[in-house]
């Protein structure tokens, strides 16, 4: 799948083939069909895969007393999971063509399971007062087009000194969190909290 995943991102739909992936992974071409199915069912386990580990990144951040600083690890992690898998990232959500490989409306919405954890947060935001009363799913959404963007910008090399991508990332959850409606003393405490805890909570192995 990472092999697969690779090409699709780096050359498109047309290099990929049963043989070209045998051959990068040393295996034989048979090996695609016996796991897979065949390649139109390759590419919709990417995008599976994709999910899962998201979802693997996301159960590693902790419920705590500060629901933004709770929040806002899951932007982090989120960002950690496109920068870890850019190829696999570039296919869950259409960076790349599938021209020629056709995932059902099932699959493209597969991945909104992960969202659920980012509006239960919201939820928790709103309830403790942080958050102005508002519908914890549109917030979670508003989170996630954000996040997306900022990280999809990134990951195609957009960002410039002096406005790199870590500082327009750390800048736009700052401003996310007090456009819901959090005070900016106490926004900026929670990113800072949000920072202290990525590198033990989220990025120390990988999902799972």
């Amino acid at each position: 799948m990472e092999i697969a995943a690779r090409l699709l991102a780096q050359e498109g739909p047309r290099s990929l083939s049963t043989r070209r992936i045998a051959a990068e992974a040393g295996s034989s071409t048979m090996a695609v069909y016996t796991h897979f199915g065949g390649m139109s069912e390759l590419v919709r386990e990417i995008v599976h895969e994709g999910f899962g580990r998201l979802a693997g990144y996301f159960a590693r951040v902790r419920e705590t007393d500060d629901p933004v600083a709770d929040l806002a690890l899951l932007g982090r992690a989120y960002r950690y999971n496109a920068q870890t898998n850019p190829h696999l990232y570039a296919i869950m959500f259409g960076g790349t063509s599938l021209s020629g490989f056709t995932l059902t409306e099932d699959d493209r919405q597969h991945g909104r399971y992960n969202l659920i954890d980012v509006v239960t947060c919201a939820n928790r935001c709103i309830g403790s007062g942080r958050f102005r009363p508002a519908d914890p799913g549109l917030v979670a959404h508003q989170m996630w087009i954000a996040v997306h963007g900022i990280v999809t910008l990134e990951l195609g090399e957009y960002f410039i000194e002096p406005w790199s991508a870590d500082t327009c990332f750390e800048v736009q959850l700052t401003n996310l969190m007090i456009g819901a409606g959090d005070s900016i003393e106490a926004t900026t405490a929670s990113i800072a909290a949000s920072a202290a805890r990525f590198p033990d909570e989220v990025a120390t192995a990988p999902p799972g």
